[in-house]
């Protein structure tokens, strides 16, 4: 299905090429899924795959079709047209452990940044369009900046949620090193404190879902550029908020991304002042204390 027949796709710019380009990568997807595909490592445990590699191919080949003068910026490696005015994040499939695995989380991500001529290297520019297709579910969202968020043509909306205790929300960990990561901690405190946390392994679509009203916060340590582009836009065009644990704004290499429906923002932030300072960190339990409790309860 194209977007361009679908509702309200006629007021976006540049939308309907990405989601066209979006949905030939993910019908591919669907192919190697169903087939299964050879895997291979990067680092130390971070699977990539030969699906990985040859949609940001062809992602790349049909940007450049569509988009002659943007740069492309992608996970496997593609770094072209770096100076053009505009700039392509392009995630060719979020969620490669999961792809992997044969667990059915995975997207494609494509976001625009406008980069005006003098914009310094280490700066960002105005993220302009993004769009997240789920191949599985044959769920495509969208916006553009100033023109709202869609999921399959039709307007979405943040979750109404007003406090914490009564909100689900998403995390992820790193595939690697997950020794070095203070999330555990983090994820255990919001555990306790709201209707749950979910870990899909898709950071692309996790922010597309605070978006569209299924979670109502999403946040995560180290993740890059173009694991987010698209649904930072996609969250804000919805009516949510995006910063960093202090609530300063995000920037696209920052290693710290709090996306929410932007009622609960400040509540969240709080909770991350606290537990960074160590107050009222509920302590997690050793393998042998919790087998102690296992035998009082016996």
């Amino acid at each position: 299905m194209s977007i361009a027949g679908e509702t309200g796709a006629s007021a976006f710019k540049w939308v309907p090429g990405a989601a066209a380009i979006a949905r030939e990568a993910g019908a591919k997807l669907r192919e190697y899924y169903a087939q299964g595909v050879e895997t291979e490592y990067k680092g130390d445990v971070d699977l990539v795959t030969v699906a990985d590699r040859a949609m940001e191919k062809l992602i790349r080949t049909r940007l450049g079709m569509a988009f002659p003068e943007h740069g492309i910026y992608g996970e496997e490696g593609t770094r072209e047209r770096l100076d053009a005015q505009f700039r392509w994040y392009v995630d060719p499939l979020d969620g490669t452990t999961n792809f992997a695995h044969g667990f059915p989380q995975f997207a494609v991500s494509l976001g625009l940044e406008q980069r005006p001529a003098g914009t310094a290297p280490d700066a960002d520019g105005t993220l302009v369009a993004g769009v997240i297709f789920d191949p599985m579910r044959d769920e495509l969202f969208a916006a553009e900046r100033g023109r709202g968020a869609q999921l399959n043509g039709r307007p979405i909306h943040i979750s109404s949620a007003k406090e914490l205790a009564e909100a689900l929300l998403a995390t992820g960990f790193p595939s690697r090193k997950r020794h070095a990561s203070p999330n555990i901690h983090f994820y255990q405190e919001f555990t306790l404190r709201s209707h749950g946390v979910r870990r899909a392994g898709s950071a692309a679509l996790d922010l597309a879902y605070v978006a569209c009203g299924r979670l109502d916060a999403f946040w995560e340590f180290n993740l890059n550029p173009w694991d987010t582009a698209a649904g930072i836009l996609l969250v804000e065009e919805a009516g949510g908020r995006v910063s960093d644990y202090a609530g300063n704004k995000y920037r696209l290499a920052s290693d710290e991304i709090l996306a929410s429906n932007g009622a609960i923002h400040q509540e969240l932030i709080g909770f991350f002042v606290d537990m960074f300072a160590g107050r009222g960190l509920a302590p997690i339990p050793t393998p042998r204390e919790f087998a102690e409790q296992r035998l009082k309860r016996a």
